[in-house]
């Protein structure tokens, strides 16, 4: 029989007997190489899968309000329609941190900083973000500075301002944030729960004080009875003072304020004036019902 000749082996062709004689140090780095090769490309796969979600900025929800309050963008639109805003950290608005009691929280309004930045002022109003009735007041000050103490009721803790128009047409907003254990809005007053409400509805109390320390100016404080029903109280309707203003004999206009639910029962209110007025003053207003309130300010 002729003798054939041993097959050929292709170059490509792996020997296992080489493979298996080779040494393990010799395979692990192989191996090694090609496990990271591939884990980074996994990894960079799996990046870029991910990639649009971590890149994608969250909407901002508040409007960019600087205290982050949900409720901004709408009480935006509801208060201020299109016309041009800005936050203005020179507008005081002074709350406790916490309101001790939700029924009376005092808070302090000064936006005389407007009047030396050149901004005539046509309003300003109040608001609470989280209130169920946001709007506190609208004070329009006339003859007055830009000035206003009062108390107000606050349901829960919120974001409380001082939106402030210019006569130019614009808008500045002041802000502050008090927190509060809740329930301010939806518990009825004590002169309501004991009734003596109806003995003293409407009755006055008002002052003018020279200023300390001051040459020119006055304040003014006034304190009316009234209980001040928000209407959230199950069986007690809406009941509050909705107007005021100060007039001289003269019949000419000093401030003017409108009230709404949520400032305190039995208002006490503080104004500034740029000068003491000359003569006789009439406090004068009345309430959701009718009511009418008059009453000589004694200097």
């Amino acid at each position: 029989m002729p003798h054939l000749p041993a097959p050929q082996q292709r170059p490509d062709q792996a020997d296992p007997v080489d493979l298996a004689r080779l040494a393990p140090s010799a395979v692990q780095p192989a191996r090694r190489q090609w496990l990271q090769r591939s884990g980074r490309g996994l990894a960079a796969a799996g990046l870029a899968a991910l990639a649009p979600g971590l890149l994608r900025a969250e909407p901002d929800h508040t409007g960019g309000d600087p205290l982050g309050s949900m409720q901004w963008p709408q009480i935006r639109r509801k208060f201020t329609g299109q016309e041009a805003l800005q936050f203005n950290p020179e507008i005081l608005v002074q709350g406790p941190p916490f309101a001790e009691d939700a029924m009376n929280v005092p808070l302090l309004v000064d936006a005389r900083a407007l009047l030396r930045q050149g901004h005539e002022i046509d309003r300003i109003v109040l608001v609470a973000d989280r209130n169920p009735v946001q709007q506190i007041a609208s004070f329009m000050p006339q003859q007055a500075r830009p000035v206003l103490a009062l108390r107000f009721r606050l349901e829960q803790g919120s974001a409380v301002r001082a939106l402030v128009r210019t006569r130019a047409g614009t808008w500045q907003v002041g802000q502050t944030w008090i927190n509060a254990a809740g329930g301010g809005c939806t518990v009825p007053g004590a002169t309501r729960a004991d009734g003596s409400w109806a003995r003293t509805l409407n009755q006055v109390q008002a002052r003018l004080f020279s200023n300390l320390g001051t040459s020119d100016g006055a304040r003014l404080r006034v304190r009316i009875m009234h209980p001040m029903d928000t209407g959230l109280v199950a069986g007690v309707p809406a009941f509050h003072i909705e107007e005021l203003e100060l007039r001289d004999a003269a019949d000419r206009l000093w401030w003017r304020l409108e009230l709404h639910e949520p400032v305190a029962e039995n208002p006490l209110l503080t104004f500034e004036l740029d000068q003491r007025p000359p003569g006789q003053l009439w406090l004068q207003g009345r309430d959701n019902n009718g009511n009418l309130i008059r009453h000589e300010v004694q200097a």
